[in-house]
């Protein structure tokens, strides 16, 4: 039966499923604690995302945030802090408004973005620091 209905598509056996695709990695949840180890002393250059639950422009950069996770897997490290629950590290960045994306490299801030911005701009900062590195 199956010969019959092989000669009737044309002889060809259906396709395997495509592979399972790998989960896209998470964004980073920081706090105060572990922000030095996480962040500041990664081989990579990381994107921070600062943000509150309250903050509704917070909720859209926190979407692209998950696109930059996705797009620059295993270039990029990107993470989050919540300024609510950890002021200390806002402070010391002096991250005054929200929402609020640094941009590090070896520790050291190189680019800040505060407010909502389109993502290809963003993608575009960031771009811009992977080819200098």
């Amino acid at each position: 039966m199956i010969d019959k209905f092989l000669k009737r598509i044309g002889g060809k056996q259906p396709a395997a499923p495509p592979p399972e695709r790998p989960a896209p990695p998470p964004v980073i949840d920081v706090t105060d604690g572990d922000f030095a180890t996480v962040v500041e002393q990664s081989t990579l250059p990381a994107v921070v995302d600062f943000w509150a639950d309250w903050c509704e422009p917070c909720h859209v950069m926190s979407a692209y945030v998950g696109f930059l996770a996705q797009e620059y897997a295993g270039r990029m490290l990107v993470a989050a802090l919540d300024v609510d629950e950890n002021p200390e590290t806002p402070s010391r960045f002096n991250v005054m408004g929200l929402p609020t994306l640094l941009i590090l490299r070896d520790g050291q801030e190189v680019d800040r973005i505060v407010g909502v911005m389109p993502y290809e701009e963003i993608k575009a900062r960031v771009d811009h620091l992977l080819v200098s590195n």
